[in-house]
């Protein structure tokens, strides 16, 4: 089973691995992000040139039902260019997505990135009010900081279970995409069964791409009062630092 089966003509059905926490009729932000991501991969593709930043726009809940993607240039360049992303359900737009593309740096790795955590040797099930939705199932979670049960800042690993579409192996993009959403809810700061914070938006900046199956989102959501959430993640791979992500919330009494 995948995230996704393919229909033709750029058009996907989705399956139930891809439905979200706040309503089973709807999908996790993750799978259409990383099937955005994949549709920018396959766009006029460059020698030498790197994704460096994805913005996406969540207009309206994702079904999960059939969907289809579209990519193209927005804004050729010699050194750097502008791609711009739709997908599609029911014949309206339901996420966009913008994304920079830039000539690979040629300077050498500047970083002074904090050790991680190792990785648990277990995966860490999920809190009653999360057990049996499709995405928690498709997406291996070990807590190496925090934990469901615990609110506030939290670090896990993640790993996908199940892939974006059948025989064909996910990209390290694709892996890293299909978990960036999940900053604001492991590193939850309200109870789950009392509160939604759901965010209309994420941005992803790219150091480099993910090598390996792991991703490890270091997560933080900051609430203020007559404002908006945030919710901050670092992401990385074994081998240190890959991205960083952020999430607006919009917070509200189930």
């Amino acid at each position: 089973m995948s995230f996704y089966q393919p229909l033709g003509d750029d058009r996907f059905a989705s399956t139930s691995h891809t439905s979200g926490p706040w309503d089973p009729a709807f999908q996790h932000a993750g799978p259409p992000a990383a099937l955005l991501g994949r549709a920018l991969e396959r766009c006029e593709p460059r020698d030498g040139f790197v994704l460096a930043r994805l913005t996406y726009e969540i207009l309206r809940p994702v079904p999960v039902a059939e969907v289809s993607v579209a990519a193209r240039v927005l804004r050729p360049g010699r050194s750097v260019e502008l791609l711009e992303g739709e997908l599609s359900a029911g014949g309206r737009p339901v996420m966009t997505v913008r994304a920079w593309r830039v000539l690979a740096a040629a300077a050498p790795t500047i970083a002074d990135d904090a050790p991680l955590p190792p990785r648990p040797h277990e995966a860490t099930p999920p809190p009653a009010a999360l057990d049996g939705f499709g995405y928690g199932k498709a997406v291996e979670l070990r807590f190496a900081v925090g934990g469901w049960n615990q609110p506030g800042p939290a670090t896990v690993w993640t790993r996908l279970r199940v892939p974006l579409l059948p025989d064909e192996e996910p990209t390290g993009l694709q892996r890293l995409l299909a978990v960036a959403d999940s900053g604001n809810g492991v590193s939850a700061v309200l109870p789950l069964d009392r509160w939604l914070f759901i965010n209309p938006e994420l941005t992803v900046h790219l150091r480099r791409e993910p090598r390996g199956d792991w991703i490890c989102l270091d997560a933080e959501t900051t609430i203020t009062e007559g404002g908006a959430g945030l919710a901050r993640s670092t992401l990385s791979d074994d081998a240190g630092v890959v991205a960083v992500g952020a999430q607006s919330l919009l917070v509200a009494r189930r």
